[in-house]
């Protein structure tokens, strides 16, 4: 039997914590799947107030998910994989997996505190009910300033990024010491992490990001499955050594 068969259990009470750690993992591909379907049946994402306001009065939903609640969603689900990874990861390295945990945290506590879909939302509708075009121009310079101080192009929203996708590098460094996780989701984390962070560091300086960087990060597609595959193994494992425990 190979190590990966035999995980180092924990805690036979935390079972359940894997499986929410799996499941939250498996959707983080759904969403990755849907968003790509998104791009290429409506267009890419919505960079300007004008374009936001005219896809809003077309289709509500469309300017919803042509915007960056997707990715938000995508986010938002690591609340559910990274206590997970803390329980499994920390007696291996304390120290790194706490500070993967506590960077993941801020980030996506910050990451959902400055997405501005919602209140461009806001400024549509009062957009449409203006009754000049000076109204009008106020409500679009409004929405400029919104997508401005939102994702992609707030200092907050760029230390954000290199908080969550560095807590991915660290935790992935962690997983290649650990017997519960196998290589190929340690590598493919490690990869698709560490090219997701470099082209968010060069991204504010460079026109356009180097093709390569996005065909790289593809590397994502293969550590949820794998992750989801790992988490859902160790809260088996978990299972049956409870069931053994208790009569």
């Amino acid at each position: 039997m190979s190590h990966l068969d035999k995980p180092q259990i924990t805690d036979t009470r935390w079972n359940n914590l894997y499986t929410v750690g799996a499941v939250a993992s498996l959707l983080q591909l759904v969403v990755i799947a849907a968003y790509t379907i998104v791009v290429a049946v409506l267009g890419p994402r919505i960079t300007s107030a004008e374009e936001f306001f005219a896809v809003q009065q077309s289709s509500r939903l469309a300017s919803l998910v042509r915007m960056d609640l997707p990715l938000l969603i995508l986010i938002g689900l690591y609340l559910g994989n990274f206590p997970a990874l803390f329980l499994a990861l920390w007696r291996v390295k304390p120290i790194p997996t706490l500070f993967a945990t506590l960077f993941t945290v801020i980030a996506v506590a910050l990451s959902f505190a400055s997405e501005s879909t919602f209140a461009l939302l806001h400024l549509g509708d009062l957009y449409a009910a203006a009754g000049s075009e000076a109204q009008r121009a106020q409500f679009l310079a409004a929405g400029d300033a919104v997508i401005a101080a939102g994702w992609w192009n707030s200092s907050g929203s760029y230390v954000t990024g290199i908080l969550l996708q560095g807590s991915g590098v660290i935790i992935s460094l962690v997983m290649l010491r650990s017997k519960d996780f196998s290589k190929v989701t340690a590598i493919s984390g490690l990869l698709g992490n560490a090219f997701d962070l470099a082209q968010h560091l060069i991204h504010p300086f460079v026109t356009a990001v180097p093709a390569f960087f996005s065909i790289l990060m593809m590397f994502y597609l293969i550590w949820y499955p794998m992750l989801a595959w790992d988490l859902f193994r160790l809260g088996k494992a978990q299972l049956k050594v409870e069931k053994e425990v208790v009569p």
